[in-house]
């Protein structure tokens, strides 16, 4: 690989980096103002929020989102720790697994959590699990990218081992 395409692969993991910034920060705002600063306003005013139940409803429904943020803030940990010239195994390795736990506990709380959170908040309403395919695609994902996090983890260990007998 010619110091241009690295200059070029760097460039590249530093422009990934700020754009996954930029889809937390935007994101997690937009949940913020919708599910804190709102409610947060009218108890400022002394009136009685309207939509308490909605609301919390609504902030149950988008609590699997906060663990699909934290999975795209661990890439772009990653991709920005690649920038900076850090070997790709143990970035690697690090990044699948901490993006493999936000995406399966994500799926986990989105199939299971809210439809039985959501159930204690509508009186005993609703099933006990929801059959949400997004959300069981992305806890499969999530489950295999930690699970290869370790293999990839197991092969640095290897690699290093082999280096010091060599």
């Amino acid at each position: 690989m010619s110091r241009a395409d690295i200059d070029r692969f760097r460039l590249r993991c530093r422009q990934f980096r700020w754009l996954a910034i930029f889809m937390v920060v935007s994101v997690g705002a937009l949940l913020a103002l919708v599910h804190i600063v709102v409610p947060v306003v009218f108890l400022a005013r002394a009136e009685d929020y309207p939509y308490f139940d909605l609301w919390l409803a609504s902030l149950v429904k988008a609590l699997p989102t906060v663990f699909y943020l934290f999975a795209v803030w661990a890439i772009g940990a990653a991709m920005g720790q690649l920038s900076k010239g850090r070997l790709i195994q143990p970035t690697l390795a690090s990044a699948l697994r901490r993006v493999g736990l936000a995406l399966g506990f994500g799926g986990l709380l989105s199939v299971f959590g809210v439809t039985n959170i959501m159930r204690l908040i509508e009186g005993g309403r609703g099933g006990w699990a929801w059959f949400d395919v997004p959300g069981m695609t992305l806890g499969m994902i999530g489950g295999a990218l930690f699970l290869l996090g370790g293999v990839v983890e197991q092969a640095g260990k290897v690699q290093a081992e082999l280096d010091e007998m060599v």
